[in-house]
């Protein structure tokens, strides 16, 4: 006899939610439905040690198509649901059977739980069926009764649940599809879907044939699972050649079981080859995020910080919590734990490798530094262990060095972290702004990558010791002590009489008048005649040229001229100012000022008058 029922909702519009928001992909249902039959047959295996059930059985999962009327059915061998069971769970939406039963395992105790891996979390996802399917039925037998049932519904005037012949315990759902959703009786599509979403779970999912034996769909190992002595290298080097398309050998490789207040495994793994995405607009992780076995996605931001966005490999946790799907992820304190937890394993992985695979950590940062350093930028929290394993190019060794090893090799005297950004590291060399370090045996750190204005902007110091840009602001050597072994006060008798040049700075700036803030003798040029410098507060050049892409108007503030006041040119300028007979001086002033911003790496103002100038003082030196 059949008895017809309202679901215990407002079914028209919960179904709606279901189809138009939960689930972004029609083709969800599969994983879904796969993943409610595998909560069943574990469900019966923990019912079976506990005695309450069959003995021992070997779970299956099963897919069968029939063309002809249309439909999808997935099969398990696990619990079975009778009269009450299917009224109770299929006719409540969002009611969901695992919930109470993991509810009932907790009384069982931890030994228990170790045997069982439930999945589902919500009753909806029950549901999803309904986004491709026009009519679902339900066979099912419970282990404990020998009567089996049929609940049937079109999703939307309430369901019936009538007597029904079954010979084996578990569920049968039958889907008849509608008309949009054919794709689903075809065999390669479902096959292409259980590896995508369904690939590890525990039990053999079989594609079912009439005129075939059945047929695998699913490896149901996860390597993840299994204790990390017992795994060869070759193995992680398959997996990670799997999971990230990739052909290279990681450079490190994580993996670890988390216990206590949120339980997680991951298999992680830092490539070798920085993938063709890494500097993608979007910035977005691939780390496949897995409940119990489960495929969720790949597009979960929240699992690591953007800077590190190149790690491969999988995350699986039965404690992530789930926004009424597995589709939307809800920004949990479970994701933040886990997340904070894989940001520390690699920060110690990084700060080993430095020490211990110093070559092989080089090429890791050639490939990924940039990015490591966007989370100096953006990871307030981490952003002190960051920087510990960052590495710098020193200007006096031209290699790459830590701020550890950097503050280490401190001249004497020396409190600063001295640095120079640049657009492209081959312009450091020779450069003017570092002369007066050279001169003290002080070394520069040369930052050539955009990333580093940015981060600079808003760290102030490194334990204790403050960034100093040499090409801003008055940067004083004259208590850091030579590195002949002169002290200060030889330094300072060896600078020379500033004012001596008086005559001829007060002629340059008289001729570039507002194209310069300020024009002075410098107390850290050796060699080269004049460089350009920033105001204290100004931006470095290398943020200005970053503004500077960004707005073609962008003009940026006028710099300040800090000229050689011991260069035989600057001398013979001022001498011959003083006699009052240089008629060419304008030009002179001139030449200095563009020979400045061409030591700078920028382009002179007017390259043709520049050209004219330079022939005319080259004609008369004849």
């Amino acid at each position: 006899m059949s008895e017809h029922y309202q679901f215990a909702a407002d079914t028209g519009k919960i179904l709606d939610i279901v189809i138009d928001s939960l689930y972004s992909q029609k083709e969800i249902f599969l994983r879904e439905l796969v993943s409610n039959a595998s909560d069943a047959i574990s469900k019966r295996q923990f019912e079976s040690l506990q005695g309450e059930a069959a003995g021992s059985f070997d779970g299956v999962i099963s897919i069968a198509v029939d063309k002809k009327a249309k439909s999808i059915t997935i099969s398990d061998n696990g619990i079975g649901l009778d009269a009450d069971d299917l009224k109770e769970t299929l006719g409540t939406i969002a009611s969901s059977g695992t919930k109470a039963f993991l509810e009932q395992m907790d009384k069982a105790g931890d030994a228990a739980k170790t045997q069982s891996q439930l999945i589902g979390q919500f009753g909806v996802g029950f549901y999803a069926a309904f986004m491709v399917a026009e009519r679902v039925e339900v066979v099912s037998k419970k282990a404990t009764s020998d009567e089996a049932f049929c609940w049937a519904s079109d999703g939307k005037s309430g369901f019936t649940i009538t007597p029904a012949s079954k010979a084996e315990t578990g569920s049968d759902i039958t889907l008849f599809l509608k008309s949009d959703a054919k794709e689903y009786l075809d065999e390669a599509r479902i096959s292409h879907l259980i590896k995508k979403y369904s690939d590890h779970i525990s039990f053999p999912i079989n594609w079912l044939s009439k005129d075939a034996d059945p047929k695998r769909l699913n490896a149901s190992t996860a390597l993840w699972t299994q204790p990390a002595k017992d795994i060869a290298e070759d193995d992680y080097q398959a997996f990670y050649n799997s999971v990230s398309g990739s052909y290279d050998a990681p450079f490190a490789t994580f993996h670890n079981k988390t216990e206590g207040v949120v339980e997680f495994t991951n298999l992680l793994f830092i490539p070798s080859v920085a993938p063709f995405d890494l500097y993608d607009p979007d910035r977005k992780s691939k780390l496949q995020l897995y409940v119990n076995r489960v495929f969720i996605t790949d597009q979960c931001d929240e699992l690591v910080p953007k800077w590190l966005r190149f790690l491969r490999g999988v995350i699986d946790t039965p404690d992530v919590n789930l926004n009424v799907s597995r589709e939307m992820l809800q920004h949990s304190p479970v994701i933040t734990k886990i997340r904070k937890s894989v940001v520390k394993r690699v920060l110690a992985e990084l700060k080993k490798a430095i020490t211990k695979r110093r070559d092989d950590y080089q090429m890791f940062w050639d490939a990924f530094g940039r990015v490591v350093k966007e989370g100096v930028y953006e990871d307030a929290d981490n952003r002190a262990k960051i920087l510990e394993v960052s590495f710098f190019k020193s200007a006096q060794s031209q290699s790459l060095i830590t701020l550890d090893e950097y503050i280490d090799a401190f001249a004497e005297g020396q409190e600063e972290i001295y640095y120079l950004s640049v657009e492209d590291p081959a312009l450091a060399s020779g450069s003017p702004h570092l002369e007066g370090f050279d001169a003290k045996g002080v070394d520069v750190l040369i930052l050539s990558d955009p990333v580093d204005d940015f981060w600079l902007a808003n760290t102030d110091d490194y334990k204790g010791k403050k960034f100093r840009s040499i090409s801003r602001g008055d940067v004083d050597l004259s208590t850091i002590k030579s590195a002949d072994g002169k002290d200060a006060e030889d330094d300072a008798a060896a600078a020379g009489d500033d004012t001596a040049a008086d005559t001829a700075v007060a002629k340059i700036k008289d001729v570039l008048n507002a194209r310069v803030a300020d024009v002075k003798p410098s107390k850290n040029l050796a060699k080269s005649v004049a460089r350009l410098i920033a105001d204290e507060n100004a931006m470095d050049a290398q943020m200005e040229r970053y503004m500077r892409m960004h707005n073609a108007d962008f003009k940026g503030a006028p710099k300040i001229l800090e000229v050689n006041a011991k260069h035989p040119l600057i001398a013979a300028l001022n001498e011959r100012l003083a006699k009052g007979d240089f008629a060419e001086a304008d030009d002179f002033a001139e030449l200095i000022y563009q020979s400045a911003l061409i030591s700078d790496g920028k382009q002179v103002d007017d390259p043709h008058a520049f050209a004219e100038k330079l022939a005319k003082v080259m004609q008369q030196a004849l």
